[in-house]
């Protein structure tokens, strides 16, 4: 009886570190891929980034053309009218 106890406590030990191996090696595993894609991720947000920067700029100037624009049509439409008192 005390072999099969022994037999028993060695198995029950070694399948115990198969265990402990297994769950360690999917760890690993599992934390590389999360490293990955949270890699992946802050690469994604840097570049939106960067184009939320560019259209804020366009936006920002996009007002002072209009304006811009607004000036050369009056000064157009002063100039048609001195063309045509001539």
């Amino acid at each position: 009886m005390t072999e099969a106890v022994t037999v028993a406590l060695i198995t029950g030990g070694l399948s115990l570190l198969g265990v402990l191996i297994s769950n360690r090696s999917a760890t690993r595993h599992t934390e590389e891929s999360i490293r990955t894609a949270q890699a992946v991720t802050d690469t994604k947000l840097e570049s939106l980034t960067a184009e939320v920067r560019e259209h804020n700029h366009f936006a920002r100037r996009m007002p002072v053309v209009e304006e811009q624009i607004k000036v050369i049509n009056h000064r157009i439409s002063d100039l048609e009218k001195l063309g045509g008192n001539v």
